[in-house]
């Protein structure tokens, strides 16, 4: 059978939870890079990620699970986890089995809040994060609305997502958008940004045509975190989330804002319909279709006007581990 995708599951921090998705007190299962995983707020409002699966005797903590204090209890036999895994209470035992005192029991994932988002690290050889979240203004600063957020789910990955911005030629074809220019583009490690100028044809009210300027600005940080500032009729930040459920399975979710109007003013109104462009069909609903179907050319044939599409690969190898990376190569 053809293998659809031949990379796994990359390394990264990636969205598992909105901020205030969690309340304190409060715990819940997750599936995420093809895990079942439980998430919980401690009393202090701390968050923590676990493996789902008590390592006593199987039980599901985030279904009956509850919080004590910063700590998440079992609810098959109340054996109580810190965020970092140690298990440090088992309420009916005169002692706790020895290696509770040396190592975390129940795989712990680190966790950072910012942004409004929970990220989470993944890493399959269980790596300390190798570089931190970015803090982005537009999501922590005041003079910026509440977020918009859009979700979908599909039969893709990150790397097929992210791909998606520097595939030039379609734009045109699955967006009916006009000519995109490349811009500049830089790469520094794990962090890779881009910027676009260019122009776009708006129609007025009055019947008539006005050439107004344009930008797309891009970070991306990692496999799983990516800020896209888009400036034209409005301007909009928008996070693109892109969290692997599995190696062919994600959850794509955007989360935008905009500079704070009145709600109901025609500044307000042209930025919910510039997001409910970039979310239909002349957006990424167009792009779904397509992902949720392709598969994944380790060894694509490509033309002059494609894109750089396999330099953007060779950033993306780097968060695959050694022996999980696809061959990247091309006959052009």
């Amino acid at each position: 059978m053809l293998q659809r995708f031949p990379m796994g599951i990359p390394f990264g921090w990636f969205f598992v939870s909105y901020g205030d998705e969690i309340a304190v007190g409060e715990v819940k299962p997750l599936r995420y890079f093809g895990r079942d995983l439980v998430i919980f707020r401690g009393e202090s409002g701390t968050v923590g990620l676990l493996d789902a699966y008590c390592p006593h005797l199987g039980a599901h903590m985030g279904h009956g699970g509850t919080v004590d204090g910063d700590r998440l209890r079992c609810p098959f036999h109340s054996w109580a986890y810190r965020p970092d895994g140690f298990c440090v209470d088992i309420p009916y035992a005169k002692a706790i089995p020895p290696i509770t005192k040396r190592e975390p029991i129940a795989r712990p994932y680190p966790v950072v809040e910012k942004n409004g988002v929970i990220w989470a690290w993944y890493h399959p050889d269980r790596v300390a994060p190798t570089f931190d979240v970015i803090e982005h203004a537009p999501f922590t600063d005041a003079g910026w609305s509440q977020p918009v957020r859009r979700f979908w789910a599909f039969a893709s990955n990150p790397q097929e997502i992210a791909e998606n911005g520097v595939d030039l030629a379609h734009f045109e074809y699955v967006h009916k958008m006009e000519a995109v220019p490349e811009g500049q583009t830089s790469y520094d490690g794990h962090i890779r940004r881009s910027d676009a100028q260019g122009e776009r044809t708006v129609t007025l009210p009055d019947g008539t045509t006005k050439i107004i300027p344009s930008s797309v600005q891009t970070i991306q940080n990692g496999a799983g975190q990516k800020f896209t500032q888009l400036t034209g009729v409005v301007t909009l930040s928008l996070m693109v989330l892109a969290t692997p459920v599995e190696a062919d399975q994600v959850e794509l979710r955007f989360c935008f804002t905009f500079p704070e109007t009145p709600e109901g003013s025609p500044e307000h109104q042209a930025a919910l319909m510039a997001i409910e462009y970039t979310c239909g069909q002349s957006g990424v609903e167009g792009d779904i279709p397509i992902w949720h179907n392709k598969i994944h050319r380790a060894r694509p044939l490509l033309c002059d006007g494609d894109g750089p599409i396999l330099r953007f690969r060779r950033y993306f190898e780097q968060f695959y581990t050694e022996g999980d990376t696809p061959r990247q190569m091309a006959a052009v």
